[in-house]
């Protein structure tokens, strides 16, 4: 474990964050236990723990730069990807983590658990079918679908003014083109990775989202 320490060490000096021992430890704890969890649950197809800290835990992490709010929403965090490494570096945001894959969130509940996190709740539903009380100033998603696609589902619960920011590899231009709101795409850098990555940021205004009123929504 003491090499998986070093590679997230090192990582998060890379990429600029502060991160103390406590959340290291919790970081790590939280790679164990998917390590523990995947042959029964198939969590991930990536089995080497190493590799885990590298493209599951640093690769959640580069996109705290560019989190806004109070409010974030993690669809299709499968094992918790990226929402818990960003929940445990960031106490001061609520993190909701949703996922239609019962045993997935029944794992992400019990690191929840584990971990003794006060800003994360999980909830088990398809996005389309699920509706808050309060909507979210950022909605993340890591390779959950293609751009419009995750704009069409998930508008619903967008707060005024707030953007989905989804982590992609190569994005195509194509793909690029079917949004038609205001979107910058972000090249990020995992440490360690070589694989390429990008960081798709889109902004809706009240233009963008249909029928809704702004007065109703919450930021």
């Amino acid at each position: 474990m003491e090499a998986c320490r070093d590679i997230l060490v090192d990582g998060i000096a890379a990429l600029n964050l502060s991160v103390d021992e406590e959340k290291i430890g919790q970081l790590l704890c939280f790679i164990s236990l998917i390590e523990k969890w995947n042959k029964a649950y198939n969590l991930t197809a990536i089995k080497d723990k190493q590799d885990m800290v590298r493209l599951h835990l640093l690769d959640s992490l580069t996109v705290i730069p560019y989190l806004e709010g109070r409010r974030i929403i993690d669809i299709g965090t499968g094992a918790g990807l990226p929402g818990i490494p960003l929940a445990i570096c960031l106490p001061h945001i609520a993190f909701t983590l949703l996922d239609s894959n019962a045993k997935k969130t029944r794992f992400v509940q019990q690191v929840v658990l584990e971990l003794k996190s006060s800003n994360m709740q999980v909830f088990h539903s398809r996005v389309e079918d699920y509706q808050p009380e309060q909507r979210f100033s950022t909605v993340l998603t890591r390779a959950f679908a293609e751009l419009s696609e995750i704009v069409d589902s998930t508008q619903h619960l967008l707060a005024t003014n707030g953007r989905f920011l989804a982590m992609k590899g190569r994005c195509a231009e194509s793909e690029l083109a079917q949004v038609k709101a205001k979107k910058t795409v972000i090249p990020v850098l995992v440490p360690g990775v070589e694989t390429e990555r990008n960081l798709v940021c889109i902004q809706l205004n009240k233009e963008n989202v249909g029928e809704k009123k702004v007065s109703e929504w919450e930021k």
